[in-house]
């Protein structure tokens, strides 16, 4: 079957375009303060980048529906890789505002354009493994990056840049090389009909799962942006200390969406799934508040982890299999709602971390019982019009 060749390929695609955005996670605010960008600056520096891919992955998504998958991916890795080596070479604060735009509107061709591509190639028994495959990916990519800027840039804040670029050069040369094209010209004129139902597709019951996807990346991105401060109070952790928890709960979150997610969505469906991951989300903000030692901290952030770990993937498989658009489109629209979770959430968090250090995760389960509460709504809604949630017949 095809996905048995193709998907570990984006598997191996998705965990090096991850490992070279990783890089320069821990080099950029140090790289940046030394050409002259202030504190503000730099978090516009880092805003930027998910405001563009807001405004830009739906578009890619609705091409890659009428050109096909594979030239819009090698479009968005070699555009990942030009932003990085123009910072590499930046000298000035504009510099790398350009190549985080040119970064930002080129890279948000990736994530919706492969799981597009493993929507197009997977039967809809299949559909939530091969997105918690892609889900692993990332994860894994995301863990080894940042590990491997932070050695690097002990000789040189360049070389991580540098490294970076040629690491996504590579991967555009093997996705040229080796990717197959998913879509076939009839496929693609029929994706291209499809789209012309985006509109009703947002007016459907689906909408109700963007909305949700939104809401679980604004909870999200608040913890990431404040668990660092929040750990460093409550448990005395370093940044080093820091970074082995989050790498513990990288692998965890890895093993369930790249062992077990297939297994789960076969059994119980997509919807279940979700909602579980909703569950252990909220319990894993509420055992935070607990945290008091390296130990907890590890085990409540990885518990968190898990169950954020399971929504995204089931979310991308349910929307790919309901949704009345072409599934570039309807990919490209979730990381549009992502990008946007990414955008309000660290802001958001900040200014309740300022507030009280613990609001952040009381607002998390807050957000998680909204999503729970909103699936519910696209369950009712779906009941009316009645489509099944649940398992899919194969």
């Amino acid at each position: 079957m095809e996905s048995k060749k193709s998907l570990p390929i984006l598997f191996a695609v998705m965990f090096f375009v991850m490992v070279g955005f990783g890089i320069i996670i821990p080099v950029l605010p140090f790289y940046a303060e030394n050409i002259g960008a202030s504190p503000t600056e730099l978090g516009l520096l880092m805003s930027i980048y998910s405001l563009m891919q807001l405004i830009f992955a739906p578009m890619w998504g609705r091409i890659s529906d009428r050109i096909g998958r594979k030239p819009v991916i090698m479009i968005g890795i070699l555009g990942l890789s030009i932003s990085f080596f123009l910072m590499a070479v930046s000298t000035q604060l504009w510099m790398l505002f350009l190549a985080r735009v040119i970064g930002g509107i080129l890279s948000s061709a990736n994530m919706p354009t492969v799981m597009a591509y493993v929507a197009d190639i997977t039967s809809e028994e299949d559909r939530g493994k091969g997105m918690g495959i892609i889900g692993a990916a990332t994860g894994l990519g995301f863990i080894f990056g940042p590990a491997i800027g932070g050695v690097f840039s002990q000789s040189n804040l360049h070389l991580p840049f540098f490294i970076a670029g040629a690491s996504s050069l590579l991967t555009f040369l093997a996705v040229m090389v080796i990717l197959k094209e998913s879509l076939t010209p009839e496929k693609r004129h029929q994706a291209s009909k499809e789209n012309r139902s985006l509109k009703q597709a947002l007016s459907s019951p689906v909408s109700m799962l963007f909305i949700l996807q939104l809401f679980v990346s604004i909870s999200l991105a608040g913890l990431e942006a404040t668990f660092a401060y929040f750990a460093a109070q409550k448990a005395d952790l370093n940044s080093a200390k820091l970074g082995y928890i989050f790498m513990i709960m990288g692998f965890g979150q890895a093993f369930i969406q790249g062992g077990l997610m297939g297994k789960l969505t076969k059994r119980f469906g997509e919807g279940i799934v979700i909602q579980a991951g909703i569950l252990i989300s909220a319990i894993g903000f509420g055992l935070i508040l607990l945290t008091n030692n390296f130990v907890t901290a590890a085990i409540y952030l990885t518990i968190f982890g898990i169950g954020n770990g399971l929504i995204r993937p089931a979310v991308s498989s349910l929307l790919t299999k309901k949704a009345n658009a072409g599934h570039g489109s309807t990919t490209g629209l979730l990381s549009s709602f992502d990008s946007l979770g990414r955008i309000i959430g660290p802001t958001f968090g900040g200014w309740l971390f300022s507030v009280s250090v613990g609001l952040p995760y009381i607002s998390g389960i807050v957000l998680s019982i909204i999503a729970l509460l909103l699936f519910q709504l696209y369950v009712g809604n779906a009941r009316k019009q009645n489509i099944n949630i649940h398992k899919t017949s194969s």
